[in-house]
């Protein structure tokens, strides 16, 4: 009772706002509004559609149980690989300080992903096959699950059907900032997986080994034949350089050795000659001015004096004697007289030696007027002879022009001839060591599990699937189902008012049900009653007409129970069954007789009174009018003045006026009957009535103007399976125990 109650209250701020307002916009009441997430909703729509989605479901994970049953085992063995920068070397090492750290930092990425595609390439794939001898092997179709080339298949189609099954087996992963690369195969066989992953490495080291000897041998080729070249160019030239040389007659030394001790290179025998007699000449005058200094020395003054007479050993003797006789001379001579005989003997001894000492002296002067005479002699030789040699010599500087350009041109041929031979040397000897910069880290072993098909991976693919293709089912079936099956949908599809929500009758009559305070029924139509006395700002409606979109939907019992609802407050009711089609008001009415000979259509045609026609009923303060006699055109009458004459004047009586009307659809009577009262209730059957149809009844309803005050969803069963998600919202209602509490 209190659920109820609170979902009619929900709709009474809507209410309040029609009026306030004066009318309705494009979405009754709901312009502007703008669907929002709800996360209850999705839970309602889960609950409500949870059986098809369970089936979708398990449909999916049954497949999946079924096709992982009928595959056959695959076996993936992996070889994991460790791909190291290399530099190219085509002429010889390089040097490393050249090389520039950003760039080849910055080439490290694309280099990886190179030998990744080479992995992946044709070629390494043939280069496996024709190692393991795939090409047409019955037994490697079979552990591919592949069909065996037919026998008027070309090479050439069997070469491409071995290459396809091996690029669809294999694969590899290079992980970023990593430099481990894994090949992986896959095949029904675990053994010949591993087998391939391991010939994938091995050939790819092989691949790359064999691009570098490739490499090596096309530089040792080019440079054998670029030192063919230059060996002949050094011949010639040195043909050319040895026959000019004896054209002009020159005559070379190419192994003298410079002044630093190095190779000239550029020295003739005149040259040398030359320079050894200028040598010669230059010592000899150096002998000549020693001499003549000499002479001119021990001529110029007293020889005795001269260093060259003083320094013979002679004289020196000569000299010592002399100073002895003169000492013993001088001795004499203080105790004797001159003509005293030792004194004399002592003076002719004196006289003597300085006879003697003037020999020497003249002989010593003589060996050096020679010896000055004999460099000076020698010095004019050698410069007579210097002289000849410097004038053949600047005559072979003329002929050497021509001579040292053949010799520039012979040197740079040997240069070039020896570097080529040292590079091509260097080559022959790093030709097939050259380091591999792939290593094998982890080689591949035949696995013991298979890798697919992976149950529980294929069970959470079939979920994953299962559960998309439920949820588009989901949305399909929302957006596709137009029946309004649930309160949520009056608001949420038709955009009106929930005044109230009637389930429905189980197992019990509906007047029964309705006479039963307690029952489920009398709840929902008094939340509906407490739903209608606060649907305008002004409280309960003057007049109100009761409709419906189609026939049958419980228009007339919902305006019977509301009549009776509101009497039962103490409020005068009148109800007029305005139905002059189908009437059904007067079968409906409990304890009735079912007379309907004066109604709705006396009144109209002036044939009867209002005080005729009044019917008592089995509630106080409640009228009834029926329909009284079907008259041939029910829309004239209803259009016609007497019925607003007729509303007004029961208005002066009675303080709620419900008609009781025919359904909208394909009828001009329930329009027309609208525009006369304070506010209309549509009535509306759960599980039935389409959204189409019901969108069309408010637009007919809505051009005339009229005050819709909300509907009223009647026959809703919140324990059906499509209406589970409504319990949530609180529409299973509260069952009144038939037990006395203790």
């Amino acid at each position: 009772m209190q659920q109820i109650t609170n979902t009619s209250g929900s709709a009474e701020p809507n209410q309040h706002s029609i009026v306030e307002s004066g009318g309705y916009g494009d979405d009754f009441g709901y312009e502007g509004s703008e669907p929002s997430f709800d996360i209850r909703e999705i839970i309602t729509i889960v609950r409500a559609n949870l059986q098809v989605i369970i089936i979708i479901i398990a449909a999916a994970l049954a497949l999946a149980v079924i096709v992982t049953l009928l595959q056959t085992p695959r076996y993936t063995a992996t070889t994991t690989l460790q791909i190291n920068d290399q530099s190219a070397q085509v002429l010889g090492k390089e040097d490393d300080t050249q090389q520039d750290p950003v760039v080849a930092s910055s080439d490290t990425d694309r280099f990886l992903q190179t030998q990744v595609e080479i992995l992946k390439s044709r070629a390494l794939a043939e280069r496996v096959a024709q190692k393991l001898r795939l090409f047409g092997n019955a037994k490697f179709y079979g552990a591919m699950a592949v069909p065996e080339p037919n026998g008027s298949a070309s090479r050439q189609e069997i070469q491409d059907l071995t290459i396809r099954t091996l690029d669809k087996a294999r694969s590899v992963d290079l992980p970023r900032n990593s430099r481990l690369a894994t090949v992986s195969f896959e095949s029904t066989q675990p053994d010949l997986a591993a087998q391939l992953a391991n010939t994938f490495a091995s050939e790819f080291i092989q691949a790359n080994l064999q691009r570098r000897y490739d490499s090596s041998t096309y530089a040792r080729d080019f440079i054998s034949g670029q030192l063919a070249e230059a060996r002949v160019k050094l011949e010639k030239s040195e043909r050319d350089l040895n026959a000019y040389a004896r054209f002009a007659g020159l005559i070379r030394d190419r192994d003298s050795k410079g002044p630093a001790g190095g190779s000239s290179g550029d020295s003739s025998i005149t040259a040398a000659s030359l320079q050894q007699i200028n040598g010669a000449a230059n010592q000899a005058q150096a002998v000549r001015i020693a001499a003549e200094q000499r002479w001119r020395l021990i001529s110029g003054s007293n020889a005795l004096n001269s260093p060259d007479v003083l320094a013979n050993p002679a004289i020196s003797q000569l000299l010592a004697e002399r100073a002895r006789d003169m000492a013993e001379l001088e001795k004499q001579r203080a105790n004797h007289l001159e003509d005293y005989p030792a004194v004399q003997q002592l003076r002719a001894q004196v006289g003597v030696i300085d006879a003697q000492l003037q020999n020497v002296a003249k002989s010593i002067e003589a060996s050096v007027k020679q010896q000055y005479d004999a460099a000076l002699q020698a010095e004019g030789s050698l410069k007579n002879e210097v002289n000849q040699l410097k004038g053949s010599s600047l005559e072979e500087q003329d002929r050497l022009v021509q001579y040292h350009l053949l010799e520039r041109e012979a040197d740079t041929n040997r240069t070039v001839y020896e570097g080529l031979l040292q590079r091509y040397k260097e080559l022959n000897a790093a030709a097939g060591i050259s380091a591999s910069n792939i290593a094998i880290i982890d080689t591949a072993i035949a696995p013991i599990k298979p890798s697919s098909p992976n149950l529980f991976r294929n069970l959470l693919i079939a979920l994953a699937a299962g559960v998309i293709l439920a949820a588009g089912f989901v949305y399909l079936r929302t957006q596709l189902d137009d029946s309004v099956r649930v309160p949520e949908d009056v608001e949420g599809k038709l955009q009106l008012p929930l005044l109230g929500v009637i389930p429905l009758a189980q197992d019990i009559e509906v007047e029964a049900a309705m006479s039963d305070p307690k029952s489920p029924i009398s709840e929902g139509y008094n939340s509906l009653r407490s739903a209608l006395l606060y649907s305008t700002a002004s409280g309960l409606p003057k007049t109100m007409l009761v409709t419906s979109a189609q026939p049958a939907e419980g228009k007339s019992t919902t305006s019977l129970a509301m009549a009776r609802g509101i009497a039962r407050l103490g409020r005068s009711v009148v109800l007029l069954d305005v139905d002059l089609r189908r009437p059904a008001l007067h079968r409906s009415l409990p304890g009735y007789s079912g007379d309907n000979s004066i109604g709705m259509s006396s009144l109209l045609t002036a044939q009867a009174t209002i005080k005729d026609a009044l019917r008592d009923t089995d509630v106080e303060h409640l009228k009834v009018i029926t329909s009284g006699p079907i008259p041939p055109s029910p829309t004239e009458l209803l259009s016609s003045s007497m019925m607003q004459q007729l509303l007004d004047e029961l208005s002066e009586t009675f303080d709620l006026i419900i008609l009781d009307s025919p359904p909208v659809l394909g009828l001009a009577d329930a329009p027309l009957m609208a525009a006369l009262v304070d506010g209309v209730v549509i009535v509306i059957q759960s599980d039935r009535s389409r959204r189409g149809s019901l969108k069309t009844t408010l637009r007919r309803l809505r051009n005339t103007r009229i005050n819709i005050l909300g509907g009223v969803l009647t026959k809703f069963d919140p324990t059906a399976s499509g209406n589970s998600y409504s319990e949530y919202y609180g529409y299973n209602y509260y069952q009144y125990s038939s037990k006395t509490d203790p």
